[in-house]
């Protein structure tokens, strides 16, 4: 069965193409760098702007993903106005109009998912433009780095103060697992974040080597509370980098479920029991005796 995304778009009329132009106009590129963007190759491109070759339904897509803008205005619908925000505009924090938008991002993808954002959505939050939005981030892959970047400084911050005041690597780790559990509004939107990230990185090689940055450090924190806790004597002698393996599997799939199921099913109580019983039966040290 021929793959329906190479099917080719009907634009006789030249609409298709006129809109295309200016998606072009507004990243104010050249056709050969938005080629670049959208994967096509640019002789395409140019015969596709000339008329004399039309875009596949793939392409269009391709095009509203970097342009921002909707499939359906490309392919002649009227353009989607921005969603009024649910409150007033945020408040430019201290950390300027960047942070602003690095916030409301975050507060969007979690609430509609990253892909049911667009920058004029993000605008609309922050009392700005697109424009505006779009001269701090350039595009999808750079917000979705920014609200991840955030989450994890926010999340490095509160990790700090808990080791910092733990008596031993036991009580670190149970700070951790504590902090990973999605009770709070703050902890369930950086998890919806994460999840956006994951599915992102599964059909981006950029946002895959985010991911990856990212996911490595959190799993090489549990691993050295895990060999800290050997060599204290409270965890028995585990692989501290197998531990941490099984540990940070375990609280993905636990989270994933307090997120995606229904509130009388997995709740964050049951996650926490489940993690705190891995700990007693996997990783405590017998007492001597």
């Amino acid at each position: 069965m021929k793959d329906a995304t190479g099917a080719r778009i009907t634009d006789d009329a030249g609409d298709v193409t006129v809109r295309v132009r200016q998606v072009i106009e507004r990243l104010g590129c050249s056709h050969r760098e938005f080629a670049r963007r959208i994967v096509m190759d640019p002789s395409k491109l140019s015969r596709s702007l000339g008329g004399t070759r039309r875009f596949t339904l793939a392409e269009i897509v391709r095009i509203a993903d970097i342009g921002e803008v909707d499939t359906g205005w490309l392919l002649g619908a009227p353009e989607r106005p921005a969603t009024p925000p649910d409150r007033e505009p945020a408040a430019v924090p201290e950390g300027g109009r960047p942070l602003q938008i690095v916030r409301e991002t975050v507060r969007l993808i979690a609430e509609h998912g990253f892909h049911g954002v667009r920058v004029a959505d993000i605008a609309a939050a922050c009392g700005t433009s697109p424009a505006a939005v779009h001269y701090h981030f350039p595009g999808r892959d750079e917000l979705l780095e920014a609200a991840v970047r955030w989450c994890m400084d926010e999340d490095t911050e509160r990790r700090a103060a808990g080791l910092a005041a733990a008596p031993d690597a036991r009580a670190e780790l149970l700070h951790l697992i504590a902090l990973q559990t999605p009770r709070t509004e703050q902890q369930r939107r950086q998890w919806l974040v994460w999840l956006d990230l994951w599915a992102q990185a599964a059909r981006s090689t950029a946002v895959g080597r985010l991911h990856e940055h990212y996911y490595r450090q959190w799993r090489t924190t549990v691993a050295e509370v895990v060999r800290r806790g050997v060599d204290q004597g409270v965890f028995r002698a585990v692989d501290p980098e197998f531990a941490a393996l099984r540990l940070t599997a375990l609280i993905d799939g636990l989270a994933t479920q307090v997120l995606a199921t229904a509130p009388d099913s997995t709740g964050p109580d049951t996650m926490h029991s489940a993690l705190l019983a891995f700990v007693e039966s996997e990783l405590t040290a017998t007492p001597a005796g």
